[in-house]
């Protein structure tokens, strides 16, 4: 079976509610995210697709050192063929307000955060939660501190 490595990133923004970033397929939302290129890292991988697929860079980002989700999953092509996939999320804030310039996408929308979501159970949903959670444990160790 074929593998493929995807990689990409959540991103957010605090004000004036904290919101997420899903660009729009003609089915389904995603993630800012894309497949490696050969003498790419993860995060360049994740770099380079945001900016291509929205016009963020990243001097407009705050990326959250310590926060990586990944997963492998099976999926099935268009032309039915199925192909062993690893994904990777990188979680960084929005630090500039830029206009969004969707390129491979029909367009984009800031979701509220307001957890639990449901919006794609093989990824989104799990990256979401995943991040809540990291969300929730990073504010539990300052506090203890």
């Amino acid at each position: 079976m074929e593998k493929v490595k995807s990689c990409g990133f959540l991103i957010y923004r605090t004000g004036p509610q904290k919101e997420f970033l899903l660009m729009q397929h003609p089915h389904r939302w995603d993630l800012p995210k894309g497949h490696v290129d050969d003498g790419e890292t993860n995060l360049q991988c994740a770099l380079r697709e945001l900016e291509e697929e929205t016009g963020i860079r990243s001097d407009h980002l705050r990326i959250e050192e310590g926060f990586k989700f990944k997963s492998r999953y099976i999926f099935t092509t268009r032309r039915g063929n199925q192909k062993r996939k690893t994904l990777i999320v990188f979680l960084a804030e929005l630090i500039e307000d830029i206009e969004i310039l969707p390129t491979e996408h029909e367009g984009y929308r800031w979701m509220p955060w307001n957890p639990p979501h449901s919006i794609q159970e093989q990824t989104i949903d799990l990256v979401l939660q995943e991040v809540d959670q990291w969300w929730q444990s990073c504010h539990v160790t300052s506090q203890d501190r």
